[in-house]
């Protein structure tokens, strides 16, 4: 846990779920950058307020120069990654509107820690219907390029020449097409100079660009798994916006479809980190017997996985959905076989904290003899964690780039 200092006092924060000796900060310096701004712009709007400016027409004149925000109409946060610009704006009673299930536990558990009611911030996920009027958006920009072009298309119907569009990233994260999203589906956008390696994006809504409000985002899409992906060859993947390698089969998939494990009857099989669900969904087509459960942080990836196996396998063989922290809602010893991809970055930074969560969590998930099986780039090393948590790690498939790992419940 780490302190924020922001305007309007300090905070305690920490990512979630918390990990011992954890040194990576639940904010960063885009996020003190948007802080610092917004309460220099309020007080900007307030002595503007005083000196009898008209509202709506100081508002976009505000904007345009990157200041003046008045923080007392509809607040809306997007792309929050930990909760910390909604935890500093809880007192004006921010949206807070996320495709993680772990940004939604890391605002609610910061919250708590500094004494704000829950109540203060409420919390939609990039799958539900969002606000219908937005006075001050400000967007925290995702790695994902389709992730905020969908995200500006489901805002753009709530936004009005009135209001305030802030983003924010490192500089890093804000490239030319990000720029011109924003000015695509909303309307002026330029940037601030960089300070301390993060940048400000502001955005003027133009009445002109009301055309883009009707025109819906391309996503989701799908596509055919072309040959050589073993079970997974011919599938149709259902992909929404800002999930992994989303318009394609990224070869680490397609190097573990071609080694899973062949398994018959009624087994509890895991997709740990579904993402678009094609590895559980190609298991299900091999084993029709098979019950599958697919889990994933990502509302977008569940609901992805969700229409990648109905597309495929149809509702004859129910399965099971699950947005959450990893392994948290499966029974104890439930599970016959877990298969994993998992990610070795958290935003920017590179950890292997998310992936020694899910071995620890695959092993109290599998019962006696039950198997995880893992794909990842060799350079990573999970051999050596899996020997230590299972005490036994075999190869079972590598090339050159991937290794799938199988380690066994004892």
């Amino acid at each position: 846990m780490n302190r924020l200092t922001t305007p309007w006092g300090d905070l305690d924060l920490a990512r979630f779920p918390e990990q011992p000796r954890d040194t990576l900060r639940a904010w960063d310096a885009a996020d003190e950058y948007l802080l610092r701004h917004l309460a220099e712009a309020e007080a900007e709007a307030v002595a503007g307020s005083a000196d009898g400016d008209d509202a709506a027409a100081g508002a976009a004149a505000a904007v345009a120069v990157g200041a003046g925000v008045d923080l007392s109409g509809n607040v809306v946060v997007v792309g929050d990654r930990w909760g910390a610009l909604a935890t500093a704006l809880a007192p004006h009673r921010p949206v807070q509107i996320t495709d993680s299930y772990l940004t939604q536990r890391a605002t609610h558990a910061n919250l708590l820690r500094n004494g704000i009611d829950t109540d203060a911030v409420r919390l939609l996920s990039a799958r539900e219907t969002p606000p219908e009027r937005i006075d001050v958006l400000l967007v925290r920009v995702p790695k994902s390029l389709s992730l905020l072009e969908d995200q500006l298309h489901r805002l753009a119907p709530a936004v009005h020449r009135g209001t305030v569009v802030v983003g924010t990233g490192k500089v890093t994260e804000i490239h030319t097409s990000t720029l011109k999203l924003f000015e695509q589906i909303l309307g002026p956008t330029r940037t601030s100079l960089a300070v301390k390696k993060a940048r400000l994006i502001f955005c003027a809504p133009a009445a002109e660009h009301a055309r883009f409000r009707a025109t819906p985002g391309p996503w989701p899409i799908s596509y055919t798994v072309p040959e050589g992906a073993g079970t997974g060859s011919g599938l149709t993947v259902v992909n929404h916006a800002g999930i992994f390698c989303a318009e394609r089969l990224d070869i680490g998939t397609r190097f573990f479809l071609r080694n899973l494990p062949a398994r018959r009857g009624p087994q509890h099989v895991v997709d740990l980190g579904c993402g678009n669900g094609v590895v559980g969904t190609a298991v299900a087509v091999a084993n029709p017997e098979a019950r599958l459960t697919f889990i994933d942080e990502s509302f977008s990836a569940v609901a992805s996985a969700e229409a990648t196996y109905a597309k495929n396998v149809g509702t004859g063989n129910p399965a099971e959905f699950v947005v959450g922290d990893g392994l948290a809602t499966v029974a104890a010893g439930s599970a016959d076989l877990v298969l994993n991809n998992p990610p070795f970055h958290s935003h920017q930074a590179t950890t292997d904290a998310t992936a020694f969560r899910m071995f620890t969590g695959s092993r109290e998930a599998l019962r006696p003899g039950g198997e995880l099986w893992v794909v990842g780039n060799r350079h990573l090393g999970y051999h050596t964690k899996l020997r230590r948590l299972f005490g036994n790690c075999d190869v079972m498939a590598s090339d050159p780039k991937f290794v799938v790992l199988r380690a066994v419940r004892r």
